[in-house]
């Protein structure tokens, strides 16, 4: 793995530093605004609970959605024809 370029040498769906923060900044930008109140309270939990999935996945460094989009990049998923 060490001869490979840094760009492949990532698992599918892991985050770069820059999109870590991205994400770390998004998500917490998003609960902090949640946080206040609201007329209607749905959107504030909603807005809670996306700003902290968006947080932890940053924390965390991977990303469900970008791996689905660098699997399908590498091909490594068959494409699926409608019916």
């Amino acid at each position: 793995m060490d001869d490979l370029p840094v760009s492949h040498a990532h698992k599918h769906g892991e985050l770069t530093p820059m999109q870590r923060g991205a994400y770390l900044l998004g998500g917490l930008v998003l609960a902090a605004a949640g946080a206040r109140p609201r007329p209607n309270p749905l959107l504030s939990v909603a807005a809670l609970g996306a700003g902290a999935y968006l947080a932890w996945r940053g924390a965390e460094g991977s990303c469900p959605l970008k791996a689905m989009i660098d699997e399908e990049r590498a091909g490594s998923r068959p494409m699926i024809e409608p019916g």
